[in-house]
């Protein structure tokens, strides 16, 4: 990292994340005021493992003022243009050449979802966190899910009900597919409550922080393509049996008259799907 005097450039202290860029709507914006929950964010990530972190979603930057208080190397990606220009302004340090000349921060303009992340951290191992976008914070999940093998933490501000559902256990109304496909590979914890009254403007709901951590072996014993589609057709008619909701799969009669298919997918857990994944795959051969 080199000499941490010549790290940062700017006085935290003085930041303020109070800006001309006003939120927009349409994508799904609403900027954290809260200075204290800035930090308990930025502090969720152990950095055991890794100096890479990337932020999504900075807006006015109060995480990554935060984030920069830390030892790592920050890629702060934001889809809004006037708050790229915000930020560049707010971080004088920030270099467009990766990582060059000490520098601990790049900013880029782009739509996390379709943008390549290779371009950024090749095959090296990252963090991911930010104040999530709610209209998307699904599909960060799942193209979390599709890079694990480069992730080994994930933390971050979803929607309450979004951050409770990624960590539920099976037996709730609201244990589904992300619940099972996150935790299969990650611990999932739920930290703490946000109220609508620290963001700007408020949203109508309550916010949630979590903390996902890769598991040590997250390699899982069956066909992981097989064990996600297994998970999506069993949850995507959750009312039904697995023996109904998974018709469409060719399996033998000996194997749909075993005990588990008389289940619901909300009554099986992670390790249960695994061994389902198992048995199916076996039956197929």
């Amino acid at each position: 990292m080199g000499k941490k005097g010549k790290r940062k450039q700017f006085d935290h202290k003085t930041f303020r994340s109070k800006s001309p860029v006003k939120a927009k709507k349409y994508l799904g914006q609403h900027f954290l005021k809260d200075e204290n929950i800035a930090k308990k964010i930025a502090d969720t990530l152990s950095l055991e493992g890794y100096t890479q972190v990337l932020e999504i979603g900075p807006g006015t930057g109060i995480l990554t003022k935060y984030l920069l208080l830390r030892d790592l190397k920050l890629m702060a990606m934001d889809l809004d243009q006037e708050s790229i220009v915000y930020l560049k302004h707010s971080f004088p340090m920030e270099n467009p050449h990766l990582f060059k000349d000490d520098t601990s921060l790049k900013i880029v303009e782009a739509d996390f979802l379709s943008y390549d992340l290779g371009q950024l951290f090749g095959k090296e191992p990252f963090a991911i966190t930010g104040n999530f976008p709610y209209n998307i914070s699904t599909q960060i999940v799942f193209k979390l899910l599709d890079m694990r093998e480069q992730v080994p933490e994930f933390s971050g501000m979803f929607q309450k009900e979004v951050a409770q559902r990624i960590c539920e256990q099976k037996g709730s109304k609201t244990y589904g597919i992300l619940s099972v496909l996150v935790q299969a590979f990650y611990d999932a914890a739920y930290l703490f409550t946000v109220h609508p009254q620290v963001f700007d403007p408020p949203p109508k709901v309550q916010s949630g922080v979590l903390r996902l951590v890769r598991k040590e072996n997250f390699q899982l014993e069956c066909d992981e393509k097989l064990f996600f589609k297994v998970v999506k057709a069993a949850f995507n008619q959750r009312r039904k049996t697995l023996r109904n909701s998974l018709k469409t799969f060719p399996l033998s009669d000996t194997l749909r008259s075993s005990a588990i298919f008389d289940l619901r997918p909300e009554q099986l857990s992670v390790e249960d799907f695994i061994q389902l994944t198992q048995r199916i795959e076996s039956d197929l051969i």
